[in-house]
């Protein structure tokens, strides 16, 4: 199970269950590509405050002000605008970690269809934070639920993120 740096692992693995670790058996550990959720959002601030305290990169999306910062720590080191879900497709708060990194994917929902989205990072199923080349409304909720970024942004932010960087998103 991947954790990230400042969680601890002893000999049983764990599984986060709301704000309750549970001890659990590896025969009932979900498979890797199921969402990883670490903290639910009464935990939110109490993960921040651990990571700022680290110098482990993590992402922070703040929902209220459509902003990504990428810190290391309690440094930021690049702070831009997004579009987070709209009011029927909201973004989920939380905190999660990338699972998966895609130079680009294609993505399809009931009333979508993009090819080749562009540096696309899932941290919780079928969420994620990508290039978005259709739009340019950065700074205003308009997606279904992903974070969307101006393309040469999301190309930053993939290089420098790795699987396993933790993801807070808040409000």
């Amino acid at each position: 199970m991947l954790l990230p740096r400042g969680f601890k692992q002893s000999l049983s693995l764990l599984a986060f269950i709301g704000t309750t670790i549970l001890p659990v058996s590896a025969q009932t550990m979900p498979p890797v590509s199921a969402p990883t959720l670490i903290a639910q959002t009464n935990t939110i601030s109490t993960t921040v405050r651990r990571l700022e305290q680290s110098k482990q990169r993590w992402i922070e999306v703040n929902l209220s002000s459509q902003r990504l910062i990428a810190r290391e720590g309690k440094t930021p080191v690049y702070a831009i605008l997004i579009s987070t879900g709209k009011a029927s497709t909201p973004t989920k708060t939380g905190v999660f970690a990338i699972q998966t990194r895609n130079r680009t994917a294609r993505m399809r929902g009931d009333d979508y269809d993009i090819a080749d989205v562009p540096y696309t990072m899932y941290y919780d199923g079928n969420y994620a934070i990508h290039g978005a080349y259709w739009h340019h409304r950065f700074g205003t909720p308009v997606s279904h639920g992903c974070v969307n970024l101006a393309v040469d942004h999301a190309g930053w932010l993939f290089n420098w993120a790795k699987i396993g960087t933790p993801v807070v998103v808040r409000r």
